[in-house]
């Protein structure tokens, strides 16, 4: 998903009025002061450190993409009473000062304590689906890898539309080792969810269809 920062908030139309001020303040902000402005507001951000980004509207591609992946998630999960998997939208704390929001997420039902109404602490597995930008692709593939892994997230998918390839990383010790990389007709597979699987082709092809 494409994020970016502003440096002018005025640049940005349609921006509600308190997240403008949260970016002239870009720096100085802590995470109360984020959870407070930015609830309930329809606008994706991003908060770390100090600093929140924000995100620009996925493209139906990426948005088709999410779909099929997350009803493919939830079907499985569901089945089995392994706990609870949600879309973009909604806030995962990583580590004091970081808050993401990850296109989808699982968290086990073992976890469920973790699973707060308006922000979830860390989560179980988290998927990624690339935008086609130089920026977002290295945030996807370089900066999220580090942030995820020192978040403790133990599962971490990357869904690459450009490249047509699906990379999963396993947690070990305090960062991330590959799983498996798949594209074609191979089948991903997850080493958390035993027994999930999908086609690689299936989940880009699902990106052209509009159900």
């Amino acid at each position: 998903m494409v994020r970016r920062t502003v440096d002018n908030p005025e640049l940005v139309e349609g921006m509600p009025e308190e997240i403008a001020k949260l970016l002239a303040n870009q720096g100085r902000l802590d995470e109360a002061q984020f959870l407070a402005v930015t609830e309930g507001t329809n606008w994706l951000v991003e908060f770390t450190d100090g600093y929140i980004e924000v995100l620009t509207m996925p493209t139906l591609t990426h948005q088709r993409i999410v779909r099929f992946l997350f009803q493919l998630f939830w079907n499985f999960v569901s089945a089995r009473n392994l706990g609870e998997v949600i879309f973009v939208g909604l806030r995962v704390r990583l580590r004091p000062g970081q808050i993401r929001e990850p296109d989808i997420v699982f968290m086990s039902k073992e976890n469920a304590h973790r699973a707060g109404e308006e922000v979830w602490e860390g989560a179980d597995l988290v998927v990624e689906v690339v935008s086609k930008d130089d920026k977002s692709r290295r945030r996807d593939h370089v900066q999220k890898r580090q942030d995820y892994a020192d978040g403790g997230i133990p599962e971490y998918w990357i869904v690459d539309p450009q490249e047509q390839q699906i990379t999963v990383l396993k947690l070990s010790g305090q960062s991330y080792r590959l799983h498996g990389q798949w594209s074609g007709e191979e089948v991903a597979t997850s080493a958390l969810l035993k027994g999930f699987q999908v086609q690689v082709k299936k989940v880009f092809e699902a990106a052209k269809k509009s159900s």
